[in-house]
């Protein structure tokens, strides 16, 4: 299981990587890299969609992707011109916690890239003519969203997992949701919740770290901090009492998507590691594991079937996926409820860890070869609060888990006889609908 390939000291650390707190709140993480002349920056703010009203569901997603449609200093055409210019690029996003941004350019272009971060972030003014197009792709993708068998399968299963809870609720709304929402409530919803305090941002690329800190200082320093509303402290979701089985009827299709799981650790749980690995045994590994093995190789059931572990910072999903005909759905939930039973009554057998072990430390390296994937890394340290030696530690902290770890992992999480089941495609069965 020893990787001689792989040396501690070879992987971003405390020795690379610098830190500094500003005056204002703003968190500035930097690694040099000097083996190309870009640079990447990647962060958040603490505006995610846990703060939107419940009508106007959407909110902070509207707000972040309008950040950019123009600002006091520039407007639209002038931001993108000088981005183009000079091979540049930046954008943003919203999640549950916060609104991210992300960005490259080249390293002498590093002033500009966070000019105009700081310009986006501090001095947008949302011009109603460009917010209004905003809001018709937005509308558009909502109305795609609902004839997407996977897409609507997720959405219900969020919901009956995460019922009244933030997770629960999908960040880019609903029709009826983000229809109702003007530029008053964008601009509102930016005067009240953007600011310095709890920003976090990562530079990785030729610069020096002195370098980094000056051109934030010189560009976000100024930004003051006001007081915005307490964030309500996110409620603590309970594991499912019973089977949840629910399908959703999109007319006329010809694949059923199928969405079946439970909650699953955060990430910063003392197991997460170890039900990371289980999850590659149980639905990743090559042709996607257990799961894929049972339900589409030798079943033949699914035109995909695989598992995903999704740990944020309060919870998480542990879910099993599948595409089949709507024939197979209750076929294909049989097996892999067979799969869960077996995957939460014995441990997973040595070959199995060690295949996946290996592929977990040897990987690590191939997704820290590029400045965003360094960067992206940097930023989970910080919003996961697991230290600066973090990367170096784990290939061994990998090496340490045991079949036994995986199995106490798997069992304090999935119960196969409490799971939430969703289906979304044509009515295949008398299953009642949603």
């Amino acid at each position: 299981m020893k990787n001689t390939l792989l040396s501690p000291h070879s992987l971003p650390g405390p020795e690379d990587i610098h830190r500094k707190v500003l005056q204002n709140g703003i968190t500035v993480l930097t690694r040099s890299n000097y083996s190309s002349a870009s640079v990447v920056i990647s962060g958040y703010v603490a505006a995610g969609s846990q703060l939107d009203p419940l009508d106007k569901l959407g909110l902070a997603f509207y707000t972040a992707l309008g950040l950019m449609r123009g600002t006091k200093r520039a407007d639209f055409q002038t931001i993108y011109d000088r981005l183009e210019s000079a091979g540049a690029s930046l954008g943003f996003g919203a999640s549950v916690h916060n609104t991210s941004f992300g960005g490259r350019a080249l390293a002498e272009d590093l002033p500009l890239l966070l000019s105009t971060l700081s310009d986006s972030l501090r001095y947008p003014t949302f011009p109603k003519p460009h917010m209004e197009r905003l809001k018709a792709q937005l509308l558009t993708g909502l109305a795609i969203r609902a004839q997407d068998t996977g897409d609507m399968a997720a959405l219900e299963f969020d919901r009956l997992l995460f019922p009244g809870h933030p997770y629960g609720r999908p960040e880019d709304g609903y029709v009826e949701t983000i229809s109702v929402i003007d530029r008053n409530d964008i601009v509102k919803f930016h005067d009240t919740y953007y600011s310095p305090t709890n920003m976090v941002i990562v530079v990785v690329g030729a610069v020096e770290a002195q370098q980094v800190f000056d051109l934030v200082e010189s560009n976000l320093g100024d930004w003051q901090p006001h007081s915005t509303p307490p964030i309500t402290e996110l409620t603590v979701v309970q594991p499912p009492v019973e089977t949840i089985r629910r399908e959703v009827i999109i007319p006329g299709k010809s694949q059923s998507d199928i969405v079946l799981g439970t909650l699953g650790p955060k990430r910063g749980a003392p197991e997460y590691l170890a039900a990371s690995l289980g999850n590659s045994i149980l639905g990743q590994f090559g042709m996607m594991g257990r799961i894929g093995d049972s339900v589409r190789e030798k079943a033949g059931l699914a035109y995909y079937a695989s598992t995903s572990l999704n740990a944020w910072i309060e919870n998480g999903s542990w879910e099993v996926s599948a595409g089949v005909n709507p024939e197979n759905v209750e076929k294909a939930i049989n097996l892999i409820k067979n799969e869960l039973r077996r995957f939460t009554s014995e441990p997973v057998t040595m070959e199995e860890l060690e295949d996946n072990q290996s592929n977990y430390i040897g990987r690590m390296p191939l997704s820290l070869e590029s400045n965003n994937g360094v960067a992206n890394s940097i930023l989970n340290l910080e919003r996961f609060s697991l230290g600066l030696d973090y990367l170096q530690r784990y290939p061994d902290m990998i090496r340490n888990i045991t079949p036994q770890d995986i199995l106490q992992a798997a069992q304090k999480y999935i119960d196969p006889d409490r799971l939430i089941i969703v289906s979304a495609g044509s009515n295949h069965s008398s299953t009642s609908s949603t």
